[in-house]
């Protein structure tokens, strides 16, 4: 089964976002990562995947304990299911500005970890002045943080592991690529 987990931009958004048109010149609207003058390697369009459900962690940074770190493998796509995008709905203040975050512990263990992909369902890792910097450090060491991916409480229902694939546009000299997602998980066997 194919699961889409990217978000549907409408022209609302274009014209409610930050910045408006210059957000959506550069990349950085709907379901996208900041390059960081890196190049994303073709290979990263297919990952094994694992979404961890940190949903009900809402007063704190999310932190190594919320997760099982072993199941998180070199080359992966990690994903975080916060829900905060079905929670807040997209845009606006709050959502930039109050969304969850991963520790700083916890992106360093996933770089360590020489991950591919770190997803989540809000605006990014990290929040204000910390967002770029954070997103720099994964994207130089070859790990890509994609922002604002939407349905990811199928997955984690379904069990958490899939394979996705990730399919950036083709743009040169942005800041951002937004990209299309798609989660395919196992069908479950029926018993006769």
């Amino acid at each position: 089964m194919q699961i889409d987990i990217t978000m549907q931009v409408t022209p609302e958004m274009l014209h409610d976002a930050p910045g408006k048109e210059n957000k959506a010149l550069i990349g950085h609207i709907g379901t996208h990562f900041d390059v960081m003058e890196q190049e994303f390697p073709l290979e990263y369009t297919e990952r094994k995947g694992i979404f961890f459900d940190v949903s009900h962690i809402r007063d704190r940074e999310i932190d190594i304990a919320d997760i099982d770190m072993n199941k998180a493998e070199k080359d992966m796509f990690v994903g975080f299911f916060t829900h905060f995008i079905e929670e807040i709905g997209y845009g606006g203040k709050e959502y930039f500005g109050d969304h969850p975050q991963l520790s700083h512990a916890l992106i360093d263990a996933l770089v360590e970890k020489g991950v591919s992909l770190i997803g989540l369902d809000c605006a990014g890792i990290r929040r204000g002045k910390e967002h770029i910097p954070k997103d720099r450090f994964c994207a130089e060491r070859g790990v890509f943080v994609i922002e604002n991916l939407c349905s990811l409480q199928k997955i984690v229902d379904a069990g958490g592991r899939c394979v996705v694939h990730t399919y950036p546009v083709n743009y040169l000299g942005m800041s951002g690529l937004p990209c299309r997602v798609v989660a395919e998980i196992a069908e479950k066997e029926t018993a006769e």
